[in-house]
């Protein structure tokens, strides 16, 4: 079997992944990403014990205990630039012989959840909403460097999508699905919506201060989209990335959105960190 580069993937001296600063044996079957690392603390309090802590730049990991369930939790920073690092580096964790540099024979699928932050653009949904991603819509740029295997369903709707936004000059969105068995298993009872992820916080979001817009009514065009019984719910900056790095390298991811905003009312919570609270608390029951 053809073994990995040195520069293709690097290795620590301690034997961990480069960024992650992470060993095999330190991640467990079931991750949850957070993009704070402040918020790692956040989900690992609640765990009953904690066998490891970690850090390195803006990665920060904490695995533990909750009852007989392993679980891992790790910041990945903002966007789907930082999304590229850990997923790979994860995959790398638990699918590549360190030692020989060479891909497992068998592979292993983890189960990823993301606790994150989102706006909502469509009016009725409230702020304090947790909201599950039925789809990640990127509007970024991180596919277009992979090779992605659509569904029959994920293109037939991201060509509907393609189709509202084509006077986007330059944009080429690419759209992948949540995983079915996390959405049952976490989001059975929440409402759920397709999640729209771009590759920043102002102009990419709709957002206006100095500088000037090239994309005119971006919420209007987002939230003005439909499909049978689907819509765009919610705009962030990661959960595209997640969803289909994950199917591309085989693993299964969920996003969880806590609404902290919503962009159509102008209006952000006045009390964030108990609507992400109640978010991590709603994840961690259902683990």
């Amino acid at each position: 079997m053809e073994k990995l580069s040195k520069a293709d993937l690097i290795i620590n001296p301690d034997g961990s992944i480069y960024h992650l600063n992470l060993l095999p044996e330190d991640i467990a079957d079931t991750v949850i990403t957070v993009g704070d690392p402040d918020r790692v603390g956040e989900v690992s309090k609640h765990f009953d014990s904690i066998e490891l802590k970690k850090g390195k730049r803006e990665f920060i990991t904490h695995t533990g205990w909750i009852g007989k369930n392993r679980v891992t939790v790790i910041s990945t920073g903002i966007g789907t630039d930082n999304i590229d690092i850990v997923f790979n580096e994860l995959d790398a964790l638990v699918n590549i012989d360190f030692n020989n540099r060479t891909i497992n024979q068998q592979l292993k699928s983890l189960n990823i959840i993301r606790i994150g932050t989102s706006g909502a653009i469509q009016a009725d949904i409230p702020m304090g909403t947790i909201l599950a991603s039925s789809y990640g819509l990127g509007f970024d740029a991180l596919m277009h460097y992979y090779e992605q295997q659509s569904s029959a369903s994920e293109q037939a709707l991201l060509n509907q999508i393609n189709q509202h936004f084509s006077q986007l000059q330059g944009i080429k969105p690419y759209l992948t699905q949540a995983s079915e068995s996390l959405l049952k298993q976490f989001a059975h009872d929440l409402p759920t919506g397709i999640t729209a992820t771009a590759p920043g916080f102002y102009a990419p979001q709709g957002r206006q201060v100095r500088a000037k817009n090239t994309v005119n009514n971006f919420i209007g065009q987002l939230n003005s989209f439909t499909s049978e019984n689907q819509r765009i719910t919610n705009l962030e900056m990661e959960t595209a990335g997640i969803y289909a790095l994950a199917k591309t390298l085989g693993h299964q991811a969920l996003s969880i959105n806590a609404i902290l905003a919503s962009r159509v009312n102008f209006e952000f919570s006045s009390n964030p960190n108990a609507i992400v609270e109640k978010a991590i608390k709603m994840v961690l029951e259902r683990i």
